[in-house]
C-alpha cells in the first residue's frame, strides 16, 4: 500500500503576531503552534504518522510566508526512506516567501535505507526583501546499526529557480563517487544550510555570513570536510561531510544559531522538539 500526502501551510502577519493555517490531505499533520519567543515568530512542526516513504509513496508539502510573517518548521524525527522493490519515493517542498517574509526550513535529516529508490526536491521562491535560512542534512545507510547503504539510489535536488541549483543522484554501487577523495571520501552523512535572500544581499551582509560561518567551522572537528561560499549574491551556503549525522548536525546548528545572530539580531531559540 502506498501512502500520497499533502500539506500546505500559511504563515500571516495579523497585528504584531504570525498565525499559521494549515490544509492536509492523507497522512501529513502539523503540530499546534507554538510561540517561544514571543508573537512575531511561529514555530511548527510537521508529523508523518506512517513514519517514512516506501516506493510509489509521494510527499508533498507547499509552504508560504505573507509580507511581515515569520514562521519556523522542523520535524521531531528523520525522514526515512524504506527499501524499495521498484517503485521510486519522493519528497517534494516548496517554500514561497512574499516580500518582508522571514522563514526558517529545519527539518532533521531524510535517512536513506539501503535498497531505497529516493528523491528529495526542495525549491524555494523569494520575493525581493524576502529571506530564508534553511538546512538540508542527509544520511546514507545506517553506520551505526551496521546497516550500510549498499544498494539503491538517492537524488537530491535544491533549488532556488534562476539563481541557484544543486542537484546530484547518489547510487550506492558507485564506488568511486561513494569512496573517492573527489566524491564522498567514505562519508555517509552530506548537509548543507544556505542563507536565501529574494534579492542581491549587500556585499557588507554576505561576507558576514560568510566570516561567521567560516569562524564556526573553523573551531568545529568537522573544519577540513566543511566550507562556506556565495555561488550567487543572494545566496550564502555552508556545506559539510560526515562519518554520522550527529555531528554534521552540531555544525549546521552552531552556524544557523551564528546567521541568526548576525543576519537577523535574533537569539538562538532551538525548536523544543529538539531536546524531547
Amino acid at each position: 500500500m502506498t501512502w500520497n500526502a499533502t500539506l500546505a501551510l500559511d504563515y500571516t502577519r495579523q497585528a504584531d503576531r504570525t498565525v499559521a493555517h494549515f490544509r492536509h490531505s492523507g497522512p501529513l499533520r502539523i503540530l499546534q503552534s507554538l510561540y517561544p519567543e514571543g508573537d512575531a515568530i511561529c514555530h511548527n512542526v510537521i508529523v508523518h504518522p506512517p513514519g517514512g516513504l516506501v516506493g510509489g509513496d509521494t510527499l508533498d508539502l507547499r509552504f508560504s510566508a505573507a509580507a511581515g510573517a515569520h514562521g519556523l518548521v522542523t520535524t521531531p524525527g528523520a525522514t526515512r526512506f524504506y527499501r524499495s522493490t521498484g517503485e521510486p519515493a519522493l519528497q517534494r517542498t516548496e517554500l514561497t516567501l512574499a516580500a518582508g517574509a522571514r522563514m526558517e526550513w529545519l527539518p532533521l535529516e531524510a535517512l536513506c535505507y539501503s535498497g531505497c529508490l529516493a528523491e528529495n526536491r526542495l525549491t524555494m521562491r523569494l520575493a525581493p526583501g524576502a529571506e530564508l535560512i534553511g538546512w538540508d542534512i542527509t544520511a546514507l545507510g545506517l553506520p551505526a546499526a551496521s546497516l550500510p547503504f549498499e544498494r539503491g539510489s538517492f537524488c537530491q535536488h535544491i533549488e532556488v529557480p534562476g539563481v541557484w541549483l544543486e542537484r546530484a543522484r547518489l547510487a550506492a554501487g558507485d564506488t568511486l563517487l561513494m569512496n573517492s577523495p573527489l566524491g564522498l571520501a567514505g562519508h555517509r552523512c552530506m548537509a548543507s544550510i544556505f542563507f536565501v535572500a529574494g534579492s542581491k544581499l549587500e556585499r557588507h551582509r554576505r561576507q558576514a555570513a560568510l566570516d561567521v560561518a567560516r569562524q564556526v567551522i573553523e573551531a568545529h572537528p568537522l573544519s577540513a570536510t566543511a566550507g562556506a561560499t556565495s555561488p550567487d549574491g543572494q545566496v550564502v551556503v555552508v556545506r559539510v561531510l560526515a562519518p554520522l549525522v550527529e555531528p554534521a548536525m552540531a555544525l549546521l546548528r552552531q552556524v544557523w544559531q551564528a546567521w541568526r545572530g548576525h543576519c537577523w539580531q535574533l537569539p538562538a531559540s532551538a525548536p523544543r522538539i529538539w531536546s524531547m
